[in-house]
């Protein structure tokens, strides 16, 4: 009973050490103020550990989405309506999402659902994508980095990594 009791024991903590080292990039937020509205975006901080960012997301088809981070969805919360472009993203929690388009372009998924893990994308869940401006830069950013920045008439976001810039301005 007692070796029965060490063998479940050890199964179940080298379960909780694999998840926790499964689930061990950091984790990120960025947060801004703009004309009395809160926005927050909390994301997973993956590293490239030696890898290229064109390897990881130049091979991506067109319609496929990246997670804009790593482990769980990247979570987006605004206080008040935003516009995108021509786009409306009322106030909420959303699951953030960048989706290569069939032109290399990328654009950027609110979708309804948060809180899933990242790999979990339900596209019947999309309720507004706009164009993100690609750049390359010429600093790579070896982690993940999001950030929310006040511009004259609103705000922009941006995501870097490697040496990848995507970006998008709002109001």
């Amino acid at each position: 009973m007692k070796r029965m009791f060490v063998a479940v024991f050890g199964a179940v903590a080298l379960a909780a050490l694999t998840m926790t080292v499964y689930a061990a990039n950091g984790r990120g937020v960025a947060k801004l103020a703009v004309n009395g509205k809160d926005i927050s975006i909390d994301y997973g901080k993956p590293s490239l550990n030696g890898r290229k960012v064109e390897d990881l997301l130049g091979q991506l088809p067109a319609g496929q989405v990246w997670r804009l981070g790593a482990d769980a969805s990247t979570t987006f919360t605004t206080s008040g309506d935003l516009k995108f472009a021509d786009q409306t993203v009322p106030k909420g929690i959303y699951s953030l999402w960048a989706r290569k388009e069939a032109d290399g372009g990328w654009k950027l998924v609110f979708n309804k659902q948060h809180g899933q893990w990242g790999t979990q994308h339900d596209a019947a869940q999309d309720l507004v994508a706009v164009p993100l401006k690609e750049e390359k830069q010429g600093k790579s950013s070896e982690m993940v980095e999001i950030s929310l920045e006040k511009t004259s008439g609103g705000g922009e976001f941006s995501v870097n990594w490697g040496n990848l810039e995507l970006t998008a301005a709002f109001k």
